[in-house]
């Protein structure tokens, strides 16, 4: 099943296979917001409980973040090509489970079976990207494009997600993704090559593969759970505690066993240690603002689901923008930190434009400028931060590096979404008990004025992350730009971790080979 090329030449069937793996990583990145607009309908329609609702969204989150390690450590191991059809083809028959529903349980599962194909997937397409761009111009434009698409995919599905229940039914927001990944999988069979000699051939880290698999589920039901039960809950407290000590357990583990399933090479470097933890705070601020801009806008402004996908339609053009404009562009000449840092700040003077948020906000006045910025940073922002998570790494470690990308990406969304969900609850609360015992006379505006004071409580709170987001890109990520020439075979630095050099710059002269 697995062509492979010469890994010392640069793939001619390159940019083809970009369009297959782009149109792939869009399916799964619309799909974790697509859903979220089609949720009241399916509710009414199988009659699931408000208690109960949360798992369509949680049962996706918990199998992908939880599995994405186990999905890039499978994708060294069995080859990227086959991982990638393999998720694919798993993740178009999820979606037909789902579309066919009759019940709850139905529902549930396909949702949990779409995150376990996601995480195959997503890791060996970052991964075959990389591998397949080896020049640094071409490596800057194609992260572009890519970058473009991860960070605006969730607002594309928020557009799909609102045609899709309004014009047709919610089913379809599952259905649709049948033809998006039979289109990739075949066209990914019989047009990416992967390159040879680039295979992991050790064995699996099966404990690791467990303790990771737990500790992140148990992390995110975490957070999920304090939305819905408060952080005082005791299984709340209980989760979080059963993660912290499940993941310790699992880097103990690593530093043990002879092939782990993440080597600890791959985070020690300064510079992806940086990027996984600036892009996953970057992530909860952006997951945050979806769900409020989705609730201010159908809730308080009363706009249709299709109209509130397209009042998103800003926030895409400018990471499309902010990516391939700006970031491709400055890519291999400015240091990524230049690009990372300002681009996180200028997502947060975006996100300080939403904190003026009233209930008749004028669309263009607040929301638009707000979105721009937003968009335009975190554009600018996530592709050198996607092309440099790799940068320097060995191919056998190229999937898991890749997967950590996800990780941060997948754990940040499901942490901003419960986390601001519930500091905006408390805030609405506190504000419509403040205001009723003032003697406020008219019951509903106060609830939509304490539905919007909860929500830009809650932006302040994204804002500071997005700020410390952009401290910590431009003080832990300090690669230099990279050279524009390409490499004939290396895979950065000696040690295959892309540690920094003596001086603090990681070595420029080799783009690695195998990278996201």
């Amino acid at each position: 099943m697995s062509k492979t090329a010469d890994i010392r030449l640069p793939d001619p069937s390159r940019w083809k296979a970009l369009a297959f793996i782009a149109l792939a990583q869009l399916m799964v990145v619309l799909d974790a917001t697509i859903v979220n607009i089609a949720l009241p309908h399916a509710q009414t329609d199988l009659g699931i409980t408000d208690a109960n609702k949360q798992w369509v969204i949680t049962a996706y989150a918990l199998a992908f973040g939880g599995l994405l390690l186990f999905g890039g450590r499978i994708a060294d191991l069995w080859g990227r090509k086959r991982t990638f059809v393999v998720g694919l083809i798993g993740f178009a028959l999820a979606s037909a489970l789902g579309g066919a529903a009759q019940n709850q349980g139905m529902l549930f599962g396909s949702r949990a079976l779409q995150g376990v194909f996601g995480a195959l997937l997503a890791p060996a397409a970052l991964s075959l990207l990389a591998v397949m761009f080896t020049d640094a111009k071409e490596r800057a434009k194609a992260f572009g494009i890519y970058g473009a698409i991860a960070g605006g995919g969730g607002a594309v599905g928020l557009i799909l997600g609102g045609f899709l229940t309004q014009t047709l039914n919610w089913r379809w927001t599952f259905f649709v993704n049948i033809p998006f990944a039979v289109v990739a999988a075949l066209g990914a069979y019989f047009v990416i090559r992967e390159p040879a000699g680039s295979r992991n051939r050790s064995s699996l880290d099966i404990p690791g593969v467990v303790l990771s698999a737990l500790g992140l589920v148990s992390l995110v039901y975490g957070f999920t759970r304090a939305e819905s039960s408060g952080w005082s809950d005791a299984l709340t407290i209980v989760t979080f505690v059963a993660s912290g000590v499940l993941l310790l357990a699992f880097v103990l583990t690593e530093s043990k066993v002879k092939s782990p399933l993440l080597p600890l090479r791959v985070l020690m470097d300064r510079n992806r240690g940086g990027v996984y933890l600036s892009l996953g705070l970057g992530v909860i601020a952006m997951f945050g603002l979806f769900l409020f801009l989705t609730y201010y806008l159908q809730v308080v402004q009363g706009f249709s689901p299709i109209k509130t996908g397209f009042a998103f339609l800003p926030m895409i053009a400018g990471m499309i923008t902010g990516s391939t404009q700006i970031g491709a562009r400055l890519m291999t000449r400015v240091p990524a930190r230049m690009l990372m840092g300002p681009g996180f700040l200028t997502a947060a003077v975006g996100m300080l434009i939403l904190t003026q948020l009233q209930v008749d906000s004028s669309y263009a006045a607040v929301i638009l400028p707000g979105q721009l910025l937003m968009g335009l940073g975190m554009g600018t922002a996530f592709m050198p931060a996607m092309s440099l998570a790799t940068h320097g790494i060995e191919p056998r470690d190229a999937g898991v590096a890749s997967a950590m990308i996800n990780t941060s990406q997948q754990v940040g969304g499901a942490i901003g979404t419960a986390l601001l969900n519930t500091i905006a609850a408390s805030a609405a609360t506190a504000y419509a008990t403040s205001h009723a015992a003032l003697g406020a006379t008219d019951p509903e505006q106060l609830k939509l004025q304490a539905m919007v004071h909860g929500f830009t409580g809650a932006i302040w709170w994204a804002v500071g992350i997005l700020a410390l987001a952009s401290a910590i890109a431009a003080t832990f990520v300090n690669a230099g730009r990279p050279s524009m020439t390409t490499t004939s075979g290396g895979t950065g630095t000696g040690s295959g971790s892309g540690s920094g050099s003596a001086d603090g710059v990681e070595d420029e002269v080799r783009i690695p080979v195998v990278a996201h």
